[in-house]
């Protein structure tokens, strides 16, 4: 009995961190997306621009509400074409290069 519990808690704990890791986003993902799909729609505006428009707070804040594409729309008013499933690795380059944090992106 005691083996099967800790295979049992060992399995969940594992599919834990499988299912945690797939749902995070991607920095350089969210770097790549910027570079590829909306920077041509932001003025060509570079990618530490875009994300140092706002603090950690303000994106992480529109992030948790469900109004991250209204905040990048905000800094990019041409962006026509966003999709959902790009807010995750968005969110992480954003939050990553924010205004309060002093970093830049590479490229």
């Amino acid at each position: 009995m005691k083996n099967v519990t800790k295979l049992a808690l060992t399995a969940l704990f594992g599919f834990a961190l499988l299912t945690t890791t797939v749902e995070a986003g991607s920095i350089n993902k969210g770097q790549k997306i910027y570079g590829k799909k909306i920077k041509g729609q932001c003025g060509d505006k570079t990618g530490g621009d875009f994300a140092a428009a706002f603090k950690q707070k303000e994106w992480e804040d529109a992030f948790k509400a469900g109004t991250f594409e209204a905040k990048v729309k905000e800094v990019c008013p041409a962006v026509e074409t966003y999709k959902e499933k790009w807010t995750p690795h968005l969110f992480e380059f954003c939050f990553e290069y924010a205004s309060d944090t002093g970093n830049e992106p590479a490229c």
